[in-house]
Order: structure tokens, then C-alpha cells, then sequence
């Protein structure tokens, strides 16, 4: 029976540097405040014109494609992960596509923002399973920062973002107990608007509920963003940052020990957590929650931030390359996020 193992992996982040010092320049933070709330020290911040969402996914599948053994024109589907494409339309698999001069693929873009990468993961792996396809660019890629407020009335969002990306090669393998054991995807939409970017937008206000309806009151059909709309921020991400911590401490356990019992596994047989990189409180809760030793969780929010759907990829290539992951060794892959969407996915390297 075909499973679907990484074949080769890779990640890329922009050389733009930003500290919790930088940002004092621009709203009334500090570096303390930051440490305090979310664990991040730095961030990287992509080229304003020259970098985009692509660019950076780009760099990332180059390096899996040649750690994988292959070239571009071996890929033969693409499964993209993003909250934050080139363009409205269309996604940015194509945009891969084109850039790499594959061929007439096809290609899929994924909009589960934080659990995104672990749902493009999901997806392709049904692919490879199935013998559709035998060689899948998986990617998450990230440019947060052209959509931030950094005023101080939107530091509780912008101070937590970065940008980058990672990107896997998925192929068939016949050996035994290797690759992916199983994934585990979730969703809850009652409190859709608590993480959210309400414009621009198609929703009719029908669809929001008291206290939200202040936030969002442009007439049904509105295409463009007022001035009323700006001064209330809607043209910035919105979270509710108390109550996304409130469920993310609960579903990230959850889903992990969904995956594990499913699999008649315990948390002492893990040998690699590579949760979502949302806050480093987040990570610390649910490492201490489920009783797991500090090498069994890898965390590099300190650096880099969220970048959302490219934070597992990239977190999950640092621990390979820095030797923590290792031929048989069990990972765990587990993402909380908007939506509200959670996941999980088991590895066997």
C-alpha cells in the first residue's frame, strides 16, 4: 500500500530583520511587553516591492525539490497554503507554477490560514495515496507585513506577525510504517469573526452577530473601503486575543492526542512537536499539558514570529537541518487558527 512520505524539504525568510526595538519607533510597545505576551524577540519583514508571497514560496520549493532529488518538471501538482496572496485572485499556485516554468500542472491554493500547511499536507497526501500524482509541492508562504496596522492601535495584532515559507516534496513510498500515519482536520465557524479580516470582503451583515455588528456595518454590496471603514480598522486583521488563546489550549491538545490514540501511540512516543508557531505561551502550555520534554517540542517563534501557514514548514525544516528529526523518528504536526480551523498530522521520517 502507497503512503506518502517528505521527500524533501526546504524554507526561506527575508533578511529584513525587525526586533521588538524597531517597533518602538512606530507605536508605544517595548521589547519587555512583547517577550511578556507572545515569546517573540524578532521578526523578519519581506522587501515592500521586491519580495512577495511568491517570490519567497519560490525559494522555499527550490530547495525542497533539490533535497528531494529532483527537478521542477518533476512535480506534477501543487497544494499552497497562504492568508495572504500576490493577488486577490488568482492564488498563488499558478503563480508558482509559472515562475518554476513547470509544466501544465495543476495547482490548488488552501485558504485555512494558520492550519493551512496541514491542510495543504492532508490534501496532497490523498493524491499520492491514490497514485494520482507522484511528485507534490506542498507550500506555505506568508507576507504579513504589507496588511499591518503599526500604530499603536493595532500593536496587539502586528507585533505577533512575520513573513516567509516553507515547502515540502511529497512522493509515494512502499515502506512500511514510513511517511504519513494519519491527519486530522477540524472546524468551528461560530466565532468566525474573533480572528478575522473583515475587508475587503463579499459578507452581508446578516451574517454578524452582536458585539461584531459595530465592527462591521457597510451597507450589503459595498465594494470598496469608506472612510467610516478605514477609521474603524477594517481594512486590518481583527483578534480577539484572550478568547483564540482560550480555545487554542484546549483543540491543540485535543487534536494531538486524536492522532496518537488513533494510532495506538502515546506522547512518550513522539520524538518531535512541531506545533504552529501562533505565541510561545501557547506552545509552553500545551508541551506542559501534555507532560513532554523540551526536546520533544521544537519552537522558533523567538525569531521569526507567525507566519501562519508558513510557520510549520519552516519550524519543521529548522528542526531537520539543526539534526532533531531523524530517519523513524514520530513527528507531530499541530496548528490552531482562524476560523476557527485545528489540525493535526503524524510522521513517521
Amino acid at each position: 500500500m502507497l503512503t506518502s512520505k517528505i521527500a524533501g524539504i526546504g524554507c526561506y525568510v527575508p533578511a529584513n530583520k525587525i526586533t521588538n526595538e524597531d517597533l518602538k519607533e512606530y507605536m508605544d510597545t517595548s521589547d519587555e511587553w512583547i517577550q511578556e505576551r507572545t515569546g517573540i524577540r524578532e521578526r523578519r519583514y519581506a522587501h515592500r516591492t521586491e519580495e512577495t508571497t511568491t517570490t519567497m514560496a519560490v525559494e522555499a520549493s527550490k530547495i525542497a525539490i533539490e533535497r528531494a532529488g529532483i527537478t521542477a518538471q518533476d512535480i506534477d501538482f501543487i497544494v499552497f497554503a497562504t492568508l495572504s496572496p500576490d493577488y486577490y485572485f488568482p492564488g498563488c499556485g499558478v503563480l508558482v507554477q509559472r515562475a518554476m516554468q513547470m509544466k501544465e500542472i495543476g495547482a490548488l491554493d488552501i485558504r485555512n490560514q494558520c492550519s493551512g500547511f496541514v491542510y495543504a499536507l492532508s490534501v496532497a497526501d490523498q493524491f499520492i495515496k491514490t497514485g494520482m500524482y507522484k511528485n507534490i509541492l506542498v507550500i506555505g508562504s506568508e507576507k504579513h507585513s504589507f496588511g499591518l496596522d503599526f500604530s499603536t492601535r493595532g500593536r496587539n495584532i502586528s507585533v505577533i506577525f512575520g513573513d516567509g515559507a516553507g515547502a515540502v516534496v511529497l512522493q509515494a513510498t512502499e515502506k512500511e510504517g514510513q511517511g504519513i500515519i494519519s491527519t486530522h482536520l477540524h472546524s468551528d465557524g461560530h466565532s468566525a469573526e474573533l480572528l478575522a479580516m473583515y475587508n475587503p470582503g463579499t459578507h452581508a451583515n446578516h451574517w454578524v452577530k452582536e458585539p461584531l455588528a459595530d465592527y462591521i456595518d457597510a451597507p450589503i454590496g459595498e465594494m470598496f473601503m469608506s472612510k467610516e471603514m478605514i477609521d474603524k480598522a477594517q481594512n486590518f486583521p481583527f483578534m480577539d486575543g484572550p478568547a483564540v488563546f482560550k480555545k487554542a489550549i484546549v483543540k491543540f491538545p485535543e487534536v494531538i492526542m486524536e492522532a496518537l490514540i488513533k494510532n495506538g501511540l502515546t506522547t512518550a512516543d513522539i520524538n518531535m512537536l512541531i506545533p504552529h508557531q501562533a505565541n510561545l505561551r501557547i506552545s509552553q502550555f500545551v508541551q506542559q499539558k501534555l507532560a513532554l520534554r523540551d526536546d520533544q517540542v521544537f519552537n522558533n517563534i523567538q525569531q521569526y514570529g507567525n507566519t501562519t501557514a508558513a510557520s510549520i514548514p519552516i519550524a519543521l525544516c529548522e528542526a531537520w537541518q539543526q539534526g532533531k528529526i531523524k530517519e523513524d523518528d514520530l513527528v507531530c504536526l499541530a496548528a490552531f487558527g482562524s476560523g476557527f480551523t485545528w489540525a493535526s498530522a503524524l510522521i513517521r521520517w
